[in-house]
C-alpha cells in the first residue's frame, strides 16, 4: 500500500512542477544575418538572482547543451553571443549576432545549476536572406490580426493571372512559393487565412492574411502576368513581436500602449486574443469592461495618444496574448495595435490580502494595503473605481483628506501603519451607497496595486457611541465608547479626527490636564474626557479597538461646542436636578422667609407659648413657601436653619429653669407643699378668680412657671405689652395667694400652665 502510494505521488509530482516560473518569447522570427536578444524572466527571490543563468540548445532523448551561461560560453557563440543578469528587473538578457539558418532551433533559457532546472522553451527561426530587395514596399502587421498587402498592375494585364509568392533562400539558391492566385489555388496551410481579391476599377489587386503569425513575416512577390511583359513588385511583411509582461499571482500589471498623438481623441481599448485568435475586448475608455474584470481594471488615457491599463488581482487564468491600440468604435478592427504577453508566476511571494470585506450600515471598515516594502517613503492613496468610466477617483493619501471629497468628511482616514509592506485605511458611518471597488495606490513599484470590493450587509455596528453631542465652554465632557466582550482584550482608544488623519488622544495617565481616555474593562466602557472643553475641541472623534499595530473597528461622534449659557440666569439654576423647576425670590422678604414642617411646629407650641401674630405670620410664611416652591432643595435649606433656632430656644429655656429653680423658696402650709418662686407672687392678680374655681383639697406637689418661660424663641415674634397694675406690698401679695392656694390647690399648676398657654 506504501508503495502504491509513493508510485502516485511520484506520478503527480511531475505534473505540478510542470508551471515553471521562468518566461521568455515563446518563438522568434529572424533574417539571416541579423540579431536576436531573449529576455528570459525569473522570479524575484534571493536564491534566483544568484543562481547560475543559462541559454541551452535542445537535443534528442531531452538532452540541452548548455551554450552559454554567466560562467560559460561555447566555441560557436565565441564572439557573437552574451549573456547579461539585470537582478533588479528580475531577468537576463541573451544576445546573439550574426545569426545563420543553422541557429533555428528550439532552445531553453533558465535558472539553476543543472539545464533541467528552472526553464523556459524558446523557437527561435531564422528565415533566409532575401537578397537585394528592388524598392521593396514595407507592410507591419500586428501578430493575430489583419494585413492586407495592395499590389498594382497595369492596364495591359488586366485579364492576365493574379499571384502572390514568398521568397526563400536556401543553399544560396532562391526560390518562391507560391501563397495565393487569383483562380483560386491557396497554400493548403493557409487556406482558412490568406485570400486574393481583384480590384479591377482601381487596377489592383489585394492579399488579404488574417491571423498573423510570426512566421508570415518575410519578403513577398507580387504578380501579374509573366515575364517579361508582367508586372511584379516585391512587399516586405514585418510581424510585431508581443512585448512581454512578467506578472505575479495577486499583482498588479501596466500595459503602456502609444496610439499615436493622430489617435489623441479616439476611443482607446484592450482585448485579449482567444482561442480562436479574435480579440475580445478587456476594456475600452467609452465604458465597456469584461465581466471577469469587474473591478479590477482600470484605464488611464494621457496625451499624445499615450494612455496605460492596470490590472490588479492577477489570477492565472489572466495568462495570455493582449492588444491595445485605438478605433472609432473602441473595438480591435482597422486600426494598429500593440501586442502583450502576459505570463502569471504563480509561485509568488506577494501577501495575501481579502478580496471582499463587508461591513454593516452605520458600521465600520478597515482595509490592509500591501506595497513594496523597499517603497516605505512613497506616496500612498486610496481610490474609488468607477463602473461607469472605468476610472478611479481618488479619495485620501497619506497626506491626508481630498478636499473635494466632502461626503467622506469625519469618516475616512489612511494610517501608514503597521508598515514594513502594509498600510491601513478606515472608513466608518458606512451607508448603503459606499458598496463597490476600491483601490490600494503607490506612486512606487505599481506591480503592487491591490483591489478590494466592500459590501454592505445586514446587522449592527460592534462599538456604539451616543449621537452627535453639544457641549459648553469651560465645562467638562465625558463621551462613553460601549465594546462587545469579543473586544476584551483589545486595545481602545479615542482619536481626533482632521483632513491629515485621526490623531490618538493620550490616555488619562499620560496627559490627564484635558482631554483623555480611561476605560472600565468590566463593563467594556472606555471614556473620552475633555476637561475644560474649548472652541478648539469641536470636530470629529472615534473611537476604536486595535491588537498591537493592527488596527480593528471604528465609530464616530460628532461634539459641537458652544459658550458658556448667559450670565441673567440664575447660579442655582446650574444646581438644579435636571427636570427640577427652580422659583426666583421676588423680594427681599423672602430671603427670611421660613418653611415650617408640621411636626417640628407642633413641638414648638407644647413648649414655646409664643405671640399669635408671630406665628401665623409663620405659618402664613410656610403656606407662602409651599405654594410657591415644590422644590425639596428649597425646603431643606428653610429647615435647617429652623432646627438650628428651635434647638438654641430650647437650650435657653433649659437653662432659665435651673436658674429660676436656685431662687425658689421652698413653703410649707399645713400638709401641703411645693415650690414657689417670690417673683410669682408680684403677679398674682393675673389670675383671677377664675384660677380659684374648683379647688379641691387634694394635696399634691406642683411647679408654677413665671414670665422667663414665656420667652420668644425666634427673632421675629412680636411681644405683646400687658397692662400695667398697680404695686401691692409683699404681705398683701403672700395673702392673696395663701389664700388662692387653699381654694385650689388641686388645680393651680394646671390653671397657670392654661393660662400661659392662652397668652
Amino acid at each position: 500500500m506504501t508503495l502504491l502510494f509513493l508510485a502516485c505521488l511520484l506520478a503527480v509530482l511531475p505534473v505540478v512542477s510542470m508551471r515553471s516560473p521562468i518566461f521568455g518569447p515563446q518563438e522568434m522570427s529572424r533574417v539571416e544575418g541579423s540579431s536576436a536578444s531573449i529576455k528570459c524572466y525569473y522570479p524575484a527571490t534571493s536564491v534566483n538572482r544568484h543562481s547560475r543563468k543559462f541559454w541551452c540548445r535542445q537535443g534528442a532523448r531531452g538532452r540541452c547543451t548548455t551554450l552559454i551561461s554567466d560562467s560559460f560560453i561555447s566555441k560557436d557563440y565565441e564572439g557573437r553571443a552574451n549573456i547579461t543578469d539585470i537582478p533588479e528587473s528580475n531577468m537576463f538578457v541573451v544576445d546573439i549576432g550574426h545569426l545563420t539558418q543553422s541557429d533555428s532551433g528550439l532552445y531553453k533559457c533558465g535558472v539553476g545549476i543543472i539545464n533541467q532546472g528552472l526553464f523556459f522553451d524558446v523557437n527561435l527561426e531564422v528565415r533566409p536572406d532575401p537578397g537585394p530587395l528592388n524598392d521593396a514596399k514595407v507592410y507591419i502587421g500586428d501578430l493575430d490580426r489583419t494585413v492586407t498587402i495592395n499590389c498594382p498592375f497595369t492596364s495591359a494585364n488586366a485579364n492576365e493571372r493574379k499571384s502572390m509568392c514568398k521568397k526563400l533562400r536556401i543553399n544560396e539558391k532562391e526560390f518562391c512559393v507560391q501563397i495565393v492566385d487569383s483562380i483560386g489555388f491557396v497554400n493548403p496551410d493557409d487556406k482558412d487565412r490568406i485570400s486574393l481579391i481583384v480590384q479591377h476599377s482601381q487596377l489592383m489587386f489585394s492579399v488579404v492574411i488574417k491571423q498573423l503569425k510570426l512566421s508570415d513575416a518575410g519578403i513577398y512577390s507580387c504578380k501579374t502576368g509573366e515575364k517579361p511583359k508582367g508586372d511584379i513588385h516585391d512587399v516586405d511583411l514585418q510581424v510585431q513581436e508581443p512585448k512581454l509582461l512578467y506578472g505575479d499571482l495577486r499583482g498588479s500589471m501596466t500595459f503602456d500602449c502609444a496610439a499615436g498623438p493622430e489617435m489623441n481623441k479616439v476611443p482607446k481599448f484592450l482585448c485579449r486574443v482567444n482561442n480562436e485568435k479574435t480579440c475580445e475586448v478587456v476594456i475600452n475608455s467609452l465604458g465597456k469592461r469584461a465581466k471577469a474584470y469587474e473591478g479590477r481594471i482600470l484605464l488611464i488615457s494621457k496625451n499624445n495618444g499615450l494612455f496605460s491599463v492596470h490590472i490588479t488581482g492577477l489570477r492565472k487564468e489572466d495568462a495570455g496574448r493582449y492588444q491595445c491600440g485605438a478605433d472609432s468604435d473602441g473595438e480591435p478592427q482597422r486600426g494598429p495595435v500593440q501586442t502583450w504577453q502576459l505570463f502569471v508566476n504563480e509561485e509568488t511571494t506577494f501577501p495575501r490580502s481579502p478580496s471582499v470585506v463587508k461591513g454593516v450600515v452605520g458600521g465600520s471598515v478597515t482595509m490592509l494595503c500591501p506595497y513594496k516594502p523597499k517603497d516605505r517613503n512613497s506616496m500612498k492613496y486610496w481610490c474609488r473605481w468607477d463602473k461607469q468610466t472605468g476610472t478611479c477617483s481618488e479619495l485620501v493619501s497619506n497626506e491626508g483628506l481630498v478636499t473635494h471629497k466632502e461626503e467622506y468628511e469625519g469618516r475616512l482616514a489612511l494610517y501608514e501603519e503597521p508598515g514594513n509592506g502594509t498600510y491601513t485605511v478606515m472608513l466608518n458611518q458606512l451607508t448603503t451607497q459606499d458598496a463597490g471597488f476600491y483601490w490600494c495606490l503607490t506612486n512606487g513599484d505599481a506591480r503592487w496595486w491591490s483591489t478590494v470590493e466592500l459590501q454592505i450587509v445586514e446587522g449592527k455596528p460592534d462599538l456604539k457611541v451616543p449621537e452627535n453631542t453639544v457641549a459648553r465652554v469651560g465645562e467638562t465632557l465625558k463621551l462613553p465608547c460601549h465594546s462587545p466582550c469579543k473586544f476584551f482584550s483589545y486595545e481602545k482608544y479615542w482619536c481626533k479626527w482632521s483632513t491629515e488623519g485621526c490623531q490618538a488622544l493620550p490616555s488619562q495617565h499620560e496627559d490627564p490636564r484635558k482631554a483623555s481616555v480611561t476605560c472600565d474593562q468590566n463593563k467594556q466602557v472606555v471614556n473620552l474626557i475633555l476637561n475644560p472643553v474649548t472652541k478648539e475641541d469641536e470636530g470629529w472623534y472615534w473611537c476604536g479597538v486595535k491588537e498591537g499595530l493592527r488596527l480593528g473597528e471604528t465609530v464616530a461622534v460628532h461634539v459641537e461646542v458652544k459658550e458658556k449659557a448667559k450670565a441673567s440666569q440664575d447660579v442655582s439654576q446650574g444646581h438644579a436636578a435636571p427636570g427640577e423647576e427652580v422659583i426666583e425670590p421676588r423680594g427681599r422678604g423672602a430671603e427670611n422667609r421660613v418653611i415650617q414642617v408640621p411636626k417640628l411646629w407642633a413641638e414648638e407650641k407644647a413648649v414655646d407659648a409664643g405671640d399669635p401674630a408671630g406665628g401665623s405670620q409663620a405659618s402664613a410664611g410656610a403656606s407662602s413657601s409651599t405654594q410657591q416652591g415644590g422644590s425639596s432643595t428649597v425646603l431643606v435649606s428653610t429647615l435647617v436653619p429652623l432646627a438650628l433656632v428651635l434647638a438654641v430656644g430650647a437650650v435657653a429655656i433649659g437653662v432659665v429653669r435651673a436658674r429660676h429653680r436656685r431662687n425658689v423658696d421652698r413653703v410649707s402650709i399645713g400638709s401641703y407643699r411645693t415650690d414657689i418662686s417670690m417673683s410669682d407672687f408680684e403677679n398674682s392678680r393675673d389670675f383671677g378668680a377664675n384660677d380659684n374655681m374648683g379647688a379641691t383639697p387634694v394635696t399634691q406637689e406642683t411647679s408654677l412657671g413665671g414670665k422667663d418661660e414665656i420667652m420668644a424663641t425666634t427673632e421675629d415674634t412680636v411681644e405683646i405689652k400687658e397692662p400695667k397694675t398697680a404695686k401691692r406690698s409683699s404681705k398683701e401679695e403672700a395673702d392673696m395667694a395663701y389664700g388662692a392656694f387653699l381654694l385650689q390647690a388641686n388645680n393651680m399648676a394646671t390653671s397657670i400652665q392654661g393660662g400661659h398657654s392662652e397668652a
